[in-house]
This record gives structure tokens, sequence and C-alpha cells, in this order.
């Protein structure tokens, strides 16, 4: 007697139908989201062969239980839950290429980014797009009221900068809800930085062949529940982002923005050392020394924010850092200083030797920092 088990199998199999669209859902605390939006997915999406691809990065609040079990009774949502890894562009990469379907899209689950418009995407995608953005800024239904002010501020000087520099004509390069064929990202998953959130703009960036994209405007919602992914630093984030891709990838991501937290911290030198001269009194070493090791605190701070959000460190372990980070730095400026005076000795150019060894204190501070404060 033969077993009719293997072609019970294969006549499942047969009968399943393959999605045509993927759409893949970066989470972290969205446990309130999930549910709703599985369900105006499938109000908005009819006809069409879809699934969901939640990404979760071991949310606090255990996102990853409730859509597992969404899944138990909906074949069409899938989780994908990552331990030990964050960030927004390392999910959405982590997911399209966990996904079989021709046509990927990316969407939040915070509920902002209006579903009724996928449709739309997808027809556009069928009728030759590369890429379709959901735009918050273009046409009569675009609307960016969801947004902060700062926020707001953020994405029009993004786009401004994504124009000058990228030649980039689309209206919303910070958008994170857009649609394009899976294809299109297998081509460049080697260009592609799993650091930070602005995974559309890496998209286009690093495409060589100009996209023909197509921008469909929606109304940008406030946010119902959970915790933004997104805050007023990720600006500077996207600085770091287009510098990367304006040195053709040489530089690292991380790297940029460990220098523009830098930046910052010249400008809270500078500021504190003025306050503790003319309110206080201090003498100027004492009030360098002060404005020295407030400087430094403050990049220890905001490089934890932003920096290496994907390994912040909390608790004891943010005092252990911060032991770490001043350490980093005293031995840093010794290399800076060190560096610039031996090469003015053997050619005397200030401008010269002052950069290099602020160049090589740079690179040294990250490097140590890396390695010894926000080791994995």
């Amino acid at each position: 007697m033969h077993s009719t088990a293997p072609q019970h199998s294969v006549k499942l199999a047969q009968n399943s139908i393959a999605p045509e669209l993927s759409i893949i859902v970066p989470t972290y605390n969205e446990k309130a989201n999930v549910g709703e939006l599985v369900r105006r997915l499938n109000l908005a999406l009819g006809d069409i062969a879809w699934e969901v691809i939640f990404v979760d990065d071991n949310s606090p609040d255990r996102t990853y239980e409730t859509v597992k079990q969404i899944a138990s009774s909906d074949s069409r949502v899938r989780c994908i839950h990552r331990i030990g890894r964050r960030g927004l562009s390392g999910a959405c990469i982590e997911g399209i290429l966990s996904s079989a379907a021709p046509t990927v899209a990316v969407m939040d689950a915070d509920l902002q980014h209006d579903e009724s418009i996928l449709p739309k995407m997808y027809e556009a995608i069928r009728n030759g797009a590369d890429l379709v953005i959901g735009t918050r800024y273009s046409g009569e239904e675009a609307s960016s009221q969801g947004l902060s002010p700062i926020r707001q501020w953020g994405s029009n000087l993004a786009t401004g900068l994504a124009r000058k520099f990228l030649h980039l004509d689309v209206s919303d390069p910070m958008s994170g809800f857009f649609m394009l064929p899976r294809t299109r990202v297998d081509a460049i998953t080697s260009k592609l930085s799993d650091e930070g959130f602005k995974i559309l703009l890496d998209i286009i960036a690093s495409t060589p062949t100009r996209l023909k994209t197509v921008e469909i405007p929606y109304h940008f919602r406030q946010r119902v529940a959970g915790e933004s992914k997104l805050d007023s630093l990720v600006t500077a984030e996207y600085l770091g982002l287009l510098c990367s891709k304006l040195s053709g990838g040489f530089l690292p991501i991380r790297f940029l923005m460990f220098l523009i937290v830098g930046a910052t911290g010249i400008a809270v030198h500078l500021a504190t050392l003025q306050v503790a001269t003319h309110a206080f009194g201090l003498s100027f070493p004492s009030a360098q020394l002060t404005a020295t090791l407030v400087a430094i605190a403050w990049n220890f701070i905001l490089n934890n924010q932003l920096t290496y959000r994907d390994r912040r460190l909390k608790g004891i372990k943010f005092l252990f850092g911060m032991a770490t980070f001043y350490a980093v730095c005293s031995l840093g400026t010794f290399a800076n200083v060190g560096a610039a005076s031996w090469l003015f000795e053997h050619e005397p150019n200030q401008i010269f030797a002052g950069l290099a060894g602020a160049i090589l204190g740079a690179v040294f501070n990250y490097a140590a920092s890396s390695a010894l404060t926000w080791h994995k």
C-alpha cells in the first residue's frame, strides 16, 4: 500500500497561491497596531495576492508574539523576530530578501501610512514603474500634518540636499512608504547599508541607472499608538548617509555620524567656555577643562542616542561606557597633539599639521570607542 501523504502535500502546495506582493513592516513596540494594520491591508488589497512580513527587533512589548498569534490563523502574515540586531534599514533589507514575491512594499506599522493607495502603487509597478513612492508633499491629497515641526524641517532640508547633491527629482526622499520590484533590491544588496533609517534614499542612490519613479500623494495620519522610530536626530543621520553616498561608500555612515556629533560637540565646547569664563569667572585653564569635560559628555550622550543607537547603553553600562569614552577621548587628544606637533616640526604649516592631527584624533576616537565603549 502506498501512502497518500506526499500526494496530499503536493496537492496543497499546488492549490496555494503565491503572493504577488510582499509588504515589509519593521516593528518596535507596535503591539497595539499590528492587528489593525492587518485588518486594513485585507480591506485595501482586494484581489491582489499579498503577504505581510513583520520584522521585529525583539520589542520589549513583545510585538512579535502578537504577530505570531495572528499568523497562526492567517498564512499571509509572517514574522521575522530579530535578536541582537537593531535598525529600520536592516530590518527592511532582511524582510525584502526573505520574500519570494516579485513586488515588495515597505511601510510603517504605526498606521500613519495610508494603506488605501497600495493598489495604485501596485498598478504603477505593473505598468512599468521601477519605484513608486507614497509622498506627503505632492498632489492635492498630500498632507504632512502628522509630522512634528522638527521632522517637517528635517524633511524639507533632506529633500533640498538630495536634489542638489544626488540629483534626485523626488518630492519626499525621506519617505518610508514605497514599492518596487524585488529584483531592483537584489541587484544592489551589497551596496545597501543596514544602519539607520533612510532605506529609500539608499536604494535610489545605490542604483547605477535612473529609476522610472512614480509618486502617489497620500494623507499622512497622526500616530495611533506605540512609539516613533524616528526623532529629531534622524536629520543628522540622513546627512551621514548623504555624505557616505557622495564618497562612493568609502566613508562608513557610522564614522560620518561620529564626525557630525563631534562637530556639535565643538559648539557645545565653545558655548561652555564662554559661560564658564564670563558667567562664573573661571580662569581660562579651568574654563577650558570644564568645557572639554562637558563636550565629551555631550558627544557620548549623542553618540549613544544616534551613532550607536543599535548598541545603545543603558543603566550601569551607560556609566561604564561614559568612563571608557572619557579615557578614549583623552588618548585621542594625545594622538592628535602628538601627530600635529611631529608634522609641524617637519613641515611648519599650521593648517596642515592641525588638520592632520584632528583627523588622526577623530579616527582614533572612533575606532577605540567602537571597540571599547560600544563593542558588540
